[in-house]
């Protein structure tokens, strides 16, 4: 963890669990336990588990010009976002190229919290700031624990009065264990779950107490790494890992459009006066790729950037792939020629292992509705 400039206040309980503190956006992060990943999918996507994800950067923004502000920098509409409900989010370049995304909380009248990324969102919200009426505070001791499964709202039930009616994208300031936070209905797994934002002081005692109490209900302790098998399956993109900044084409520089990661649904309708919205209309049907799901025959996964052939022709890149223990399918998520990002296309993975038969499919392989993660009640 050489790069590492932040540091989440939990570090030693992940060096007791056998991390070695990999660096993530500058900050020492557990991509590694002594333990099988497999339980902690398991867990996630049958009871719970809990997550430190401090390593996203968050950035308060107050002030007469902090709705302007995140107008400028950011594909959502500010004023369908009130106190108390958040959305998520895309930055783009004067290209309309993708740069990072985020979930914007609104917090306040004139009051935000942007948690984005490993991308340049925090650049990208300073260039709207230059001249504006406001304040960007970047905070470093709120950590980020998620709590992610669908067991996860019967635990947080008996200690936080109102849970059960927080829908999903809308947060609620509040009390845990007698500590001030905030919870906020997101997360990166599929499933239902939870952010519980707290100070760097508390967030100790919060991951310990869950822990201990949720033993018996089956709440683990989970790797940061186990994201990438739960968003494979649910069609989360995580940058810079499925984009062209790591799988540049030819003869071009990095920077994938909203069109060919399927993130347009981001823009809100009609909404222009963004950076990078005039390139980013104009590109519309000039994808030169799809992100698209390949479904593997077998049980071996794709190696990470292993080259996807059709008919002995290159056309695409596997960017993040696993098997599921529960479906008992080894898939993936793939960068694929425009012409083969179509259900049911015959496919080839090369690992270095050799050959895998496999076909396109349409993301996300589970609860494609969403009815998981926005269950009421």
């Amino acid at each position: 963890m050489t790069a590492s400039w932040r540091f989440s206040t939990l570090a030693d309980r992940h060096r007791a669990l056998g991390s070695k503190l990999e660096d993530w956006s500058g900050m020492g992060t557990a991509w590694t336990y002594d333990k099988d990943a497999d339980e902690e999918y398991i867990a996630i996507r049958t009871k719970a588990g809990l997550m430190d994800v401090s390593g996203l950067k968050k950035v308060h923004i107050t002030g007469p010009h902090a709705s302007h502000l995140i107008d400028l920098a950011t594909t959502r509409d500010v004023e369908k976002i009130y106190p108390g409900k958040s959305a998520y989010a895309c930055m783009l370049n004067e290209a309309g190229k993708f740069t990072d995304d985020c979930i914007l909380y609104r917090t306040g009248p004139n009051a935000w919290m942007v948690v984005h990324g490993s991308g340049t969102g925090h650049e990208e919200l300073q260039r709207a700031a230059m001249g504006r009426d406001v304040s960007l505070r970047f905070d470093d001791n709120l950590h980020d624990l998620s709590l992610q499964g669908p067991i996860a709202v019967d635990y947080l039930t008996k200690h936080v009065p109102g849970i059960r009616d927080l829908n999903y994208f809308h947060h609620m300031q509040t009390r845990l264990f007698g500590f001030p936070v905030m919870i906020s209905r997101t997360g990166y797994t599929g499933e239902r779950g939870y952010e519980i934002f707290c100070r760097g002081q508390d967030a100790g005692t919060i991951w310990d107490t869950i822990l201990d109490e949720g033993k018996s209900a089956g709440i683990i302790p989970c790797r940061f790494t186990t994201l990438d098998m739960l968003r494979v399956e649910s069609y989360l993109l995580f940058y810079p890992y499925d984009n062209s900044q790591k799988y540049p084409f030819d003869n071009e520089g990095p920077g994938d459009t909203l069109w060919e990661l399927g993130l347009d649904f981001t823009v809100s309708p009609g909404k222009t006066g963004f950076r990078g919205a005039e390139e980013h209309y104009r590109l519309k049907g000039k994808e030169r790729f799809k992100i698209f799901g390949v479904l593997l025959q077998g049980k071996e996964p794709a190696d990470e950037g292993a080259p996807v052939y059709r008919d002995g022709k290159k056309v695409g890149v596997v960017t993040c792939a696993m098997y599921s223990p529960l479906v008992k399918k080894s898939m993936g998520i793939a960068r694929l020629d425009v012409d083969c990002a179509v259900q049911g296309t015959r496919l080839e993975i090369r690992n270095k292992s050799g050959a895998i038969s496999a076909t396109a499919e349409p993301l996300p392989f589970d609860d494609p509705k969403k009815t998981k993660r926005t269950a009421k009640g």
